[in-house]
């Protein structure tokens, strides 16, 4: 397999789920080698961080990476669509210090890819291919992740809430080849009783029903939910029982969980190669799966898939 890149430059407007910023992204073709790496164009000298799980600085409700004091958040989305996308090398130029949410899924980035097209480049994809399995347990969550050596790239994810409308779902991809239709166009999600917590951490101010699935499982006043809807600044929404309150139907039933194997291979990406094995996540999360990341980039740094990695750690 040879490496690949996009073949043309494309742009996308939106605001940042958490800053509310309203935000101009470009993806643009990239050389062999050179991974996924993101510029700060808003900043003196433009400086670019790469996308490698060492950068990451903070995992609150979305990853964020941080080199030098030049920040960039709310990743994922965006290297999920990278990676389900086949592309190896992408430059990355953003006006803010957060990448828009779009509709809160992948599928705005895949369609972009998809239009301006992919160039196969002259020089051969290096796989991690995985010949013991590598596992990260959380004892304080009992987040589990894992990694098995399989010929090719799947993951299987499995999320559990203390939630009457979101107990236990599971969700599945067999091949990498799947993403597209069926997990880039997945949505993130919030549970509305964190909301006024969020808001108050400075989360969230871009989040509307346009972007987020909201999941009401507790019975809640109207009066309370019009209040919370004016402080977020979005349109009021009579809700009368328990479930899912969005602008849009679900794109599945498992719509939470696949959103969750998204973030998954987001997250995963931040590798810095594409792999050869099959991941099995239970309650994974930003924060699991950065340390499950950087666990992989440990165990598996002496083999030689790395020596250009290291390149890319501070561009």
């Amino acid at each position: 397999m040879k490496q690949k890149t996009i073949k043309e430059s494309f742009s996308l407007n939106g605001k940042g789920l958490h800053s509310g910023l309203k935000t101009t992204i470009t993806f643009h073709p990239a050389p062999v080698d050179s991974g996924y790496s993101i510029k700060r164009v808003d900043m003196a000298g433009k400086p670019v961080i790469a996308a490698l799980a060492e950068n990451v600085k903070h995992t609150q409700r979305c990853t964020l990476l941080s080199v030098d004091g030049v920040e960039v958040a709310t990743i994922e989305h965006a290297l999920a669509a990278l990676y389900g996308c086949d592309i190896d090398n992408c430059l990355i130029e953003i006006d803010s210090p957060e990448f828009p949410i779009l509709d809160g899924s992948s599928i705005a980035y895949v369609e972009q890819i998809q239009r301006v097209g992919v160039t196969v480049q002259a020089k051969e994809r290096l796989y991690l291919e995985v010949e013991e399995p590598i596992e990260y347990l959380d004892a304080e969550t009992g987040s589990y992740l894992k990694l098995l050596p399989s010929d090719e790239f799947a993951v299987e994810v499995q999320i559990a809430f203390d939630s009457a409308v979101l107990p236990v779902q599971h969700a599945t991809l067999e091949h990498l080849s799947d993403f597209v239709g069926e997990i880039s166009m997945c949505r993130t999600f919030v549970f509305i009783k964190e909301i006024e917590q969020l808001l108050k951490h400075g989360l969230i101010k871009g989040g509307d029903l346009n972007n987020a699935i909201v999941i009401n499982d507790q019975l809640i006043e109207q009066q309370e939910i019009d209040r919370l809807a004016d402080i977020m600044g979005i349109e009021r929404k009579n809700i009368n029982k328990m479930g899912y309150v969005m602008n849009k139907p679900l794109v599945y039933v498992n719509e939470p969980a696949r959103h969750k194997l998204l973030d998954v291979i987001g997250d995963v990406a931040l590798v810095g190669r594409f792999i050869k094995g099959k991941i099995i996540a239970y309650r994974p999360g930003h924060r699991v799966n950065n340390l499950f990341a950087r666990k992989i980039v440990e165990q598996m740094e002496t083999e030689s898939v790395f020596e250009m990695r290291e390149k890319r750690v501070l561009v």
